[in-house]
């Protein structure tokens, strides 16, 4: 455990305290679910504000980030640069701040409904405000470690809004690590929780899906210590005739890993969202 959280400190430590981008917007979002409101990244693509497309609309990836880490995450650790990607696949991108929740409503902190938020207020609002394409086939949501998991849970929960999920290095089952993360924060104790702690990973709701409600694209490096959970979900997945796409190949949970994952990534949810 102690060289875990050494490895996700070391990536912490090397984002840092700001980042920038010239197609996007820093916004703040408040809602009922969680305290304080939310600061979330928006990366545009060129595209957007030029006066001769005023009337285009564009499909929406979520970009969800891992324990310890916040919205700059991922604008700040992909290679191109993000704004450069969304330009390239022509698609904005919305990185929310999910404040180590794991993405799913807290069981013991009512100001940290995550799940709830992102669903019910942060989706419709990005609709709202900018000009997006508000159907399921045309939204995709990914992210790393922490936010891999709240990516196909999500979306696993929510297949009406979000019809294309990822992850790269998701925490898809927890349950072997009773005391990383502060997961106990929102859970309670492991000990005293077992069924829920069961009831609240990715892997636990294979069952609720069907072949052709989510198109899904996960991996994880061979190295990583989440290796083990992601290769489950896959053989899970496998089982139950539900499709997807599964990588495994060389790597650790790190940024080298991440920034290349999230291209092959981004060019399946760009496949999906043009069919």
């Amino acid at each position: 455990m102690n060289r875990i959280l050494t490895s996700i400190l070391i990536a912490v430590s090397a984002i840092p305290a700001a980042f920038a981008h010239t197609q996007g917007d820093t916004i703040t979002v408040s809602s009922e679910y969680i305290s304080p409101g939310m600061q979330v990244a928006v990366i545009k693509p060129a595209t957007y504000d030029d006066p001769e497309n005023s009337g285009k609309r564009y499909p929406v990836v979520y970009l969800l980030h891992g324990y310890g880490n916040d919205f700059r995450c991922w604008p700040t650790i992909t290679q191109p640069a993000i704004d450069s990607l969304a330009t390239r696949w022509d698609m904005i991108f919305v990185c929310p701040d999910g404040r180590n929740s794991w993405y799913f409503d807290s069981r013991t902190d009512p100001a940290m409904q995550m799940e709830s938020f992102i669903t019910r207020t942060l989706v419709p609002h990005i609709d709202a405000t900018y000009r997006t394409r508000p159907e399921a086939s045309q939204r995709a949501i990914t992210g790393l470690s922490m936010g891999g998991h709240g990516a196909l849970w999500l979306a696993m929960r929510h297949s009406d809004i979000w019809g294309n999920a990822g992850a790269t290095s998701g925490g898809v089952d927890f349950t072997p690590w009773p005391n990383g993360w502060n997961i106990d924060k929102a859970l309670g104790r492991y000990e005293d929780n077992k069924e829920l702690w069961k009831k609240s990973t990715v892997i636990s709701l294979v069952p609720t899906l069907r072949p052709g409600q989510l198109n899904i694209i996960f991996d994880c490096g061979v190295d990583d210590f989440f290796h083990k959970v992601n290769s489950n979900l896959h053989d899970a997945l496998v089982k139950a005739g539900i499709p997807h796409d599964y990588i495994s190949r060389p790597g650790e949970h790190n940024h080298t890993y991440w920034r290349n994952a999230i291209l092959y990534q981004l060019q399946f949810f760009n496949d999906r969202f043009n069919r």
